[in-house]
């Protein structure tokens, strides 16, 4: 592969890693701008990485999986239990769907990574509000207001 081809591929996954990450940092979230950046690069590197050491000689879905692993890891890190409620669970969800992103941008596979970015930001943009009118049609307490004396 061409040097231009693999810089290509990294800056993208940087870029999309950047656009999840300006959503998460908007809506002051823990993992937010460069954590996202980070785990785009990091998963585009190491399927660059992998494709280049295996050319015909290995399987290189392999360092994929582990990277699917790695991630998960880090995700269940996000995930913070409080009394009856448990937080993070879309954070963490943000970082392993980044993840994807970045290894569809490692592979060569713009057209998907780009897509997929697309289709996370709709995600985190536009449900939280329906989920909220549901939520409140239900009578569910206000998620974002502490709970008062039980």
């Amino acid at each position: 592969m061409l040097a231009a081809d693999l810089a290509w591929r990294l800056l993208l996954a940087a870029g999309l890693g950047a656009a999840v990450g300006l959503e998460r940092e908007y809506r002051q979230k823990p993992a937010g701008l460069r954590t996202n950046i980070l785990i785009a690069v990091g998963s585009a590197l190491f399927t660059i990485l992998s494709l280049q050491m295996t050319q015909g000689v290995g399987d290189t879905s392999r360092v994929a999986g582990q990277i699917v692993t790695g991630i998960g890891f880090l995700g269940g890190g996000a995930i913070l239990r409080s009394g009856d409620s448990i937080h993070g669970m879309t954070t963490a969800a943000t970082i392993w769907v980044n993840s994807a992103i970045g290894i569809a941008a490692g592979t060569g596979q713009f057209a998907l990574a780009a897509f997929a970015t697309a289709l996370t930001l709709v995600v985190l943009a536009v449900l939280p509000p329906i989920e909220l009118y549901f939520e409140r049609r239900a009578g569910w307490p206000d998620r974002h207001r502490p709970p008062t004396d039980r």
